[in-house]
């Protein structure tokens, strides 16, 4: 027990103050390590920020699935189309979407949900522990969570979709029922709702003020938050990692979209690709009471604050890339044809951020072939959903030098 103790990191750098990153910093001090978290820009600033904030862990299913490849290639070239993928040469981008295609078979699919169950079935649990530990903020009661369509066939892919999670051991817990009683729910559904899916027991969120709180207990409970702080290599020594100058026994890289470049270094060889996402916020005149979801036109709505945020898209284009202006009009003329009272012309807070997304739809969370450097990254959509239980689970591998069971589908270096 001595020598164990001996070689227990007591310092840790985490690089990265998303939800993954300062989930695991928070879980981290449970286990009485000494955390800096160390992020390039502010708290949250990344994909945690705009996103819709969802904690829907019934629905976390890998991004590559058959029903992608339905697309087809002028579909995703596109500007307008919920998954984009701009013209380019870029070896790298090719090549993931190459190994992205491998990964949308049935077969592949469903042996990555068996991966994800049982994060999937731990995750609000891991909200429920930060919030009992001093996490001031609060996640909400999805009551409703509403999915609409115009039809009832449109609707038979999402309850196809629900039999193979089913089928894959996750309950999804929900009702259908008519446009009218999905009107009288949430009267901010236009007319042209004929059909809806009322899907239960889920959660949500606004992610860049939940983040925020995350990352004030960790400074309250004694950790360290640097923010707009470059870390491009760790400094290696006999006597531990330098990370802004400062000597530590473990790193956790945790740097979203950009995890390759740093991880690359340790043995991570799976493209971490960026997925980005859009949004903005309106003001609407009957504010939804809970999330709801237009599964065709791929558009989510979650109500934050006194305005609604309107979120969706998925373009496979570098992290820094401008905004594409195209791509929020694509948002506003997919939400307009089933809102009501929404004040499309009247934005605010458009976003893009970068999701980290894999080929095959799993995060990468553990060690590398370094015994003193860690990653936790490559969510792609689940980031919000799934920082808490990822950040949970890594904490335990990185304060006792045990791997749990859980995390040994998403070896860094597999």
């Amino acid at each position: 027990m001595a020598a164990a103790d001996a070689h227990r990191p007591r310092k840790v750098a985490v690089l990265g103050a998303g939800m993954v990153g300062l989930s695991t910093a928070w879980f981290l001090q449970e286990h009485g390590v000494e955390v800096t978290v160390v992020d390039r820009g502010a708290v949250a600033s990344g994909s945690s920020w705009g996103n819709a904030g969802w904690l829907t862990p019934s629905m976390a299913v890998p991004l590559p699935e058959p029903s992608v490849l339905k697309y087809g290639l002028g579909a995703v070239l596109d500007p307008a189309s919920p998954v984009y993928v701009p013209p380019t040469l870029d070896p790298r981008l090719l090549r993931f979407l190459v190994q992205f295609a491998r990964n949308c078979t049935p077969r592949r699919w469903a042996q990555a949900m068996q991966a994800l169950v049982p994060l999937n079935g731990d995750a609000l649990a891991a909200f429920a522990e930060l919030e009992s530990g001093g996490v001031a903020a609060r996640t909400r009661a999805a009551d409703p969570f509403t999915a609409a369509f115009r039809t009832a066939d449109d609707s038979r892919a999402l309850l196809q979709e629900f039999e193979h999670i089913e089928a894959s051991g996750q309950r999804v817990n929900h009702e259908i029922i008519d446009g009218a009683a999905a009107r009288a729910d949430e009267p901010a559904l236009g007319e042209a709702v004929g059909t809806a899916i009322r899907i239960l027991d889920e959660r949500f969120l606004d992610p860049a003020a939940y983040t925020a709180s995350v990352a004030e207990s960790v400074r309250r409970r004694g950790g360290v938050v640097l923010e707009d702080t470059e870390v491009t290599d760790p400094v290696h020594g006999t006597d531990g990692i330098r990370v802004a100058g400062e000597r530590f026994d473990a790193v956790v890289v945790a740097t979203g979209a950009r995890l390759n470049e740093l991880g690359r270094r340790y043995g991570v060889r799976r493209i971490v690709q960026a997925g980005r996402g859009y949004s903005f916020t309106v003001k609407v005149d009957h504010l939804p009471r809970g999330p709801v979801y237009f599964p065709t036109q791929r558009v989510a709505c979650t109500p934050v604050g006194d305005r609604l945020r309107i979120a969706g898209m998925m373009e496979f284009r570098r992290v820094d890339a401008p905004m594409d202006p195209r791509r929020i009009q694509a948002l506003v003329d997919q939400a307009g044809q089933l809102l009501e009272g929404a004040h499309l012309d009247q934005r605010e807070d458009e976003w893009v951020g970068a999701r980290p997304c894999t080929s095959d739809g799993l995060p990468l969370i553990g060690a590398t072939n370094d015994p003193r450097v860690f990653v936790a990254g490559g969510h792609g959509m689940w980031g919000i959903t799934l920082g808490p239980v990822s950040g949970k689970l890594l904490a335990e591998q990185v304060a006792t030098g045990r791997t749990p069971e859980q995390l040994r589908p998403f070896s860094p270096l597999r």
